[in-house]
């Protein structure tokens, strides 16, 4: 039934594509929340040309994120050529998606510019060496690829994360000239989407599971986990997917080492890369 106020039909409508069965009955909501919510990720690009001053719009979007300690342990490589695309495509499994569209940004967890200032300034650098050094580096790529995500959404473009950047860290690194103590954590392919093969708001896990207040519930999540799945696998199925549900993919990544394609080797692959990781 069509709710009498368009706004809060539009919020109605955006919640029940991204919970399905469990959708919130109502949020605060604005542009900003409607696209946000509208997320999904592209995986069939046309190999159209971007807009010449792209790059620099999402790097300034991606650099207004938030930064702990305003250390901005982060950089991004961009790959524009094609026979670069292609050797990350193989690098990532065969994802022919990082070669049809025009452009992936490496997202780099860089503590190599930090070396260098101390280097330059004469001055010790151990506590780059240390674990937190490589997360916060990490935490801040994150962040601020999600702003050249949201930046690249607002002008008509489709993007999806590449985790499997980090199956072959070392060949990645080489690949795109990376000094010693730099990583890439993920890449961000960015272009057109294709119309025909359109994607889909991917349903997520109920509030119920992931908001915890005051303490946080472990024994209470199981039944809505449960109707998750079910309204996992009738995604998949409206999706062309085969129906195996959230929880599968779950027990599938958990199963065994071989599982992680290559990434459990990656603190091995790191400390190869020149990080301490104390």
């Amino acid at each position: 039934m069509a709710l009498e106020d368009p706004v809060s039909q539009a919020a109605h409508d955006a919640l029940a594509r991204r919970y399905r069965s469990a959708a919130p009955e109502r949020i605060l909501w604005n542009d900003t929340i409607a696209r946000l919510l509208d997320h999904r990720s592209v995986r069939g690009f046309r190999p159209d040309p971007l807009p010449a001053d792209l790059i620099p719009t999402l790097v300034a979007a991606a650099q207004s994120a938030a930064t702990s300690s305003n250390l901005q342990l982060w950089s991004v490589v961009a790959v524009e050529d094609e026979e670069k695309r292609k050797e990350l495509a193989r690098l990532a499994g065969g994802q022919k998606h990082i070669e049809h569209a025009p452009l992936i940004l490496l997202f780099v967890a860089d503590l190599a510019r930090a070396g260098l200032i101390a280097d330059e300034a004469g001055a010790p650098s151990e506590g780059f060496d240390y674990l937190e050094s490589f997360t916060v580096a990490a935490v801040d790529a994150a962040l601020a690829a999600q702003n050249a995500v949201i930046a690249a959404e607002s002008l008509g473009l489709g993007t999806v994360y590449i985790g499997a950047m980090r199956n072959h860290p070392e060949e990645v690194a080489k690949l795109i000239g990376l000094p010693p103590r730099a990583a890439v954590v993920f890449g961000l392919v960015v272009g057109w989407a294709d119309a025909t093969r359109a994607a889909a708001v991917k349903p997520r896990l109920p509030q119920s599971v992931v908001l915890h207040r005051e303490s946080y519930d472990l024994a209470g999540q199981s039944a809505a986990i449960a109707e998750y799945d079910r309204d996992a696998r009738a995604f998949q199925e409206e999706q062309g997917q085969d129906p195996v549900g959230w929880r599968a993919l779950v027990l599938g990544r958990g199963a065994s080492a071989a599982a992680l394609n290559g990434r459990d080797r990656l603190k091995a692959a790191l400390r190869a890369l020149g990080f301490g990781l104390k």
